[in-house]
């Protein structure tokens, strides 16, 4: 008998939609390891002239001009894409995506990203005859991700399931799920054991991430943030960002036995366990991961749109404040010098079953059953 086999679909616009497709891909492999899991990025994948070019321009034009991002995610946010841009997409970038579907022959497909759900449903409205399974990775429901040809939508939170209902989404076809994190996160250390495993002192520690991309916060802010440097461990996670990386570690302020820089790493998970703090954008990912381990969140520089929604998301639910001057940061740092034990009891307060972990590859599992009979 054939293994099943799902083909997860995303794009490159920022790190989160493939990480959560690739998390979702390893916890399906880690229930049920006859199943067969697949991710690509499809524009990448299809086009690997192009597709760079246009995520590099989208990378630079989030750094630069934000509130044009924002602008665009607000004037579109109850509409999907019209047709003449999905036309342009499906001509650029997909042409040759049934291609792929055919040579693959997968029983079912989850898209990360609303592009290639825009491809996969115009191929589903042209015959294709497979399951579409949606993955939102925010805690918002912006238009682009709506198609009458998505099977099931796979939400993060029932409010995002409230406002898929609210524009007319059946409620047989939505199933709160939450963000897929890849199983690394299903099981914590704790803080001793992950400061022992990453060579660090056992010392109150906090983790600063800027995304996948490294996109920091201001330099004023950082450079504040070491004159805790003898008391408290600062943990730096630049992703890619190699510049800033070598301005950092050339920089006399970052000179300090208790500061580490990292670049792109696979030990968030661990690096998470080890800190008291995390300091971040909300991207949908990052928080969610957040959430999972209970560790409390300062979050700040928001992208107008869908990291706003996020980050009003956990602040509504008590995991995080937004960092909007240096006496936020200043209460936090101090806490956690004067009083470690009381930020530490409020983590353990907040961390999330087992169940709740797996729950979203259980469920696109439960469905390919469900599909089968």
């Amino acid at each position: 008998m054939r293994k099943k086999r799902i083909l997860l679909l995303s794009e490159g616009f920022g790190t989160g939609h493939t990480q959560a497709a690739t998390a979702l891909s390893v916890g399906i492999k880690q229930l049920a390891p006859d199943v067969q899991a697949r991710v690509i990025e499809l524009g990448r994948f299809l086009n690997p002239t192009v597709g760079p070019l246009i995520f590099a321009a989208y990378r630079k034009t989030v750094s630069s001009q934000p509130k044009l991002v924002g602008m665009l995610y607000r004037k579109k946010y109850k509409k999907s894409l019209n047709r003449l841009t999905q036309l342009a997409l499906h001509r650029i970038f997909y042409t040759q995506a049934s291609n792929v579907v055919n040579q693959l022959r997968p029983d079912a497909i989850v898209c990360t990203h609303p592009f290639p759900n825009i491809v996969v449903s115009r191929l589903k409205r042209a015959g294709l005859d497979i399951p579409l399974y949606t993955l939102i990775t925010d805690y918002d429901a912006h238009g682009t991700w709506l198609d009458p040809a998505v099977d099931t939508y796979l939400v993060s939170a029932e409010e995002v399931r409230t406002k898929l209902l609210n524009r007319g989404v059946a409620p047989e076809r939505i199933l709160v799920s939450g963000i897929p994190v890849h199983p690394k996160f299903w099981n914590n250390l704790s803080s001793k054991d992950a400061r022992a495993q990453l060579g660090l002192q056992h010392l109150p520690t906090v983790m600063i991430m800027g995304g996948g991309w490294g996109l920091s916060m201001d330099d004023e802010y950082l450079t504040y943030m070491t004159k805790w440097r003898d008391h408290i461990q600062l943990l730096f996670c630049m992703g890619s960002n190699q510049k800033m990386i070598q301005r950092m570690k050339q920089d006399p302020n970052f000179q300090h036995p208790n500061i580490h820089i990292y670049g792109y790493t696979h030990e968030i998970s661990t690096i998470m366990d080890a800190s008291d703090l995390l300091v971040t954008k909300p991207g949908g990912m990052t928080c969610t991961e957040g959430m999972m381990k209970g560790i409390p969140m300062l979050f700040y520089s928001p992208l107008p749109g869908q990291e706003e929604e996020n980050c009003d998301y956990f602040i509504d639910r008590g995991y995080g404040e937004r960092l909007t001057d240096k006496m936020t940061m200043k209460k936090w740092l101090d806490q956690l010098t004067e009083e470690p034990d009381v930020i530490s009891e409020l983590r353990q307060t907040r961390q999330l079953s087992k169940d709740e972990l797996i729950r979203c590859p259980r469920e696109v599992l439960s469905l390919l059953q469900l599909e089968e009979a």
